[in-house]
């Protein structure tokens, strides 16, 4: 049986050794390799921190990853050890295709086997963009090698002609204005110029920030770090202090599995429903619990929520920007307006309980970012779940981003097959729609589209939008951007290409919402529905579905409600 050098309490340079069948070769060919960095013998025998590189070209997201690593080197040398920077996958929301849901695991992959491969004594991740703090949490608790976490932080707020704007939600907002003709060509173009203005994730509640704060309310991230804007100085001092926290944690020897409860994972989804945070942090946070055995499902989300007011007042589901947040004293005064909701004895990295890391924080002062639980943005239910003949395993529904009429709704169904058909025939004068029907696009699934795109913010037909109409009950099996608003149903499942019942929905259906009640139903009787099942023929095999990652995806990837993991990385 292969020995595991881990267990055998090697440390340094001398952790995971090639294996050659001669370790004290394998040490020493090791050493010859990596003198020729520029190392001594006396910096090789420090505390190895890894620190990883998720820097691209492609990522503006990521383009402070440069100094943060410089910051976070300085923080693990002035504590006594050694920085040594790897790369991985870098995912940008906007340039990974088919979706950078589609290789989010295939970045937790990365980051699970670079970490395991090297010699670290623990490790920095650098994330940001939607995907890559997930991956990355994902693939180092199943390292189980002691983790901190800094994130890239939010991009500043941009001006156009005189208004505060930034991505994404402002994006949705000036492109449904554009379709409907409100903005001219000239005027859309130049709001790209101005969504932007910073490096930095998302400027609004979107994934990321929801990812960030969840973090940091996990007690994978020092205090302080979620709401940093990217530019800022303050983002730098805590890199560095995360650098030097990393070889403290070096010399604990406290890895992911001996740190996260259930407790954390609980107090990361009050998180997410308190700062009425995007739904991919729904997928998400079940993902990185299965990692450990935890548990995050929706049953446990919505158990949440039902007693969680909402408080942070951004956009989408209020008026303001990440930026604001960090004003207002970023995270601590939000836990500090949940604490009875809050497991106060979970340990954090900072060495510190949640409870106790709240105490250390800045006192409260005035300010209108983070609202009271007197006068909260709503008084629970940011999220919740649903269920019903139509989603028999679930369902999400961001319920502070609503439009209360659409609460309690029926509708006549106006269905889309897929991604192309949406496409080719949303803008069409002579699709048969009105206000009040229910839009539902099928086959935008894990393994339907593939890759579960952010294509449940399915937009609001252009005759309608040339109408003045806003928001109308829309469902789908697919996500939704953080960034995004609306009476959106999201996660149906069983998926459509798993042949659940969205798979047989036939136009003009009637569908039922009750918020109250938590159910989507589909109405239609049980002699019908089984002609329609025993009718039902799965779609072919996509494109490239008999080999490499696509293969690996489409035969082990998991519905919504268990994190679209791989099956095999879920730990039972």
């Amino acid at each position: 049986m292969p020995q595991n050098d881990d267990k055998n309490n090697q440390k340094g340079m001398k952790r995971g050794l090639t294996r050659y069948g001669d370790t004290a070769f394998s040490l020493f060919l090791r050493k010859a390799f990596i003198k020729a960095m520029g190392y001594t013998e006396d910096s090789l025998n420090k505390p190895i921190i890894g620190i990883v590189d998720t820097y691209s070209g492609y990522n503006a997201c990521h383009a402070n990853v440069p100094q943060i690593i410089e910051a976070v080197k300085r923080g693990v040398m002035l504590a006594g050890g050694l920085p040594v920077t790897f790369p991985v996958v870098s995912l940008h929301e906007s340039f990974s295709y088919p979706t950078s849901m589609f290789l989010r695991n295939l970045m937790s992959i990365d980051a699970e086997e670079m970490i395991k491969a090297q010699p670290m004594d623990s490790v920095v991740l650098i994330g940001g963009c939607d995907k890559t703090v997930p991956a990355l949490l994902m693939g180092a608790f199943s390292a189980d090698r002691p983790t901190i976490l800094e994130v890239t932080g939010p991009m500043m707020a941009g001006s156009l002609r005189g208004e505060r704007i930034g991505a994404c939600t402002d994006c949705r907002r000036l492109w449904g204005m554009h379709r409907a003709g409100e903005i001219d060509a000239a005027g859309i173009e130049a709001a790209s110029e101005r969504l932007v203005p910073s490096a930095g994730t998302c400027g609004v509640m979107g994934t990321a920030s929801t990812m960030a704060l969840m973090s940091e309310a996990m007690g994978v991230m020092l205090p302080g770090g979620a709401a940093i804007p990217a530019v800022m100085s303050d983002r730098m001092r805590h890199a560095e202090e995360t650098g030097a926290r990393a070889v403290e944690m070096a010399a604990e020897e406290i890895v992911p599995s001996q740190l996260i409860t259930q407790k954390h994972i609980d107090n990361a989804l009050t998180v997410l429903q308190a700062v009425g945070g995007s739904t991919n942090g729904i997928v998400h946070i079940a993902a990185i619990a299965g990692r450990l055995g935890l548990d995050a499902s929706l049953a446990r989300l919505d158990e949440i929520g039902r007693k969680t007011p909402v408080l942070v007042d951004l956009k989408p589901a209020g008026s303001n920007y990440m930026e604001d947040l960090y004003k207002a004293g970023g995270l601590a005064p939000i836990l500090r307006e949940i604490k009875d909701l809050l497991h106060l004895d979970a340990m954090t990295v900072s060495g510190q309980t949640l409870g106790e890391n709240i105490d250390a924080a800045e006192p409260p002062f005035e300010q209108h970012i983070v609202k009271s639980r007197r006068e909260p943005l709503a008084e629970n239910e940011g999220m919740i779940a649903l269920s019903g003949s139509l989603a028999p395993n679930g369902a999400v529904l961001k319920k502070a981003a609503a439009s209360p009429a659409l609460l309690n709704f029926e509708g006549r169904a106006v269905v889309f097959q897929d991604l192309e058909d949406l496409a080719n025939r949303i803008d069409s004068d002579d699709l048969d729609v009105n206000p009040d029907d229910v839009i539902v696009l099928k086959h935008a699934g894990p393994k339907g589209a593939p890759g579960m795109p952010e294509a449940g913010y399915i937009p609001i037909p252009l005759k309608l939008a040339r109408q003045g109409v806003k928001d109308m009950l829309r469902i789908s099996d697919a996500r939704m951007s953080g960034t995004a608003f609306g009476t959106i149903v999201l996660h149906v499942s069983p998926e459509s290409a798993m042949g659940g019942p969205l798979a047989l929905v036939e136009n003009g259906d009637i569908i039922r919402l009750d918020a109250v009640a938590r159910t989507l139903d589909l109405l239609v009787d049980d002699e019908e529905m089984e002609k329609r099942r025993a009718a039902y023929k799965p779609r072919a095999p996509h494109a490239g579905a008999e080999r490499g990652y696509m293969k690996l995806y489409l035969d082990t990837v998991t519905q919504a409600e268990d994190g679209c993991d791989f099956d095999f990385l879920i730990k039972s």
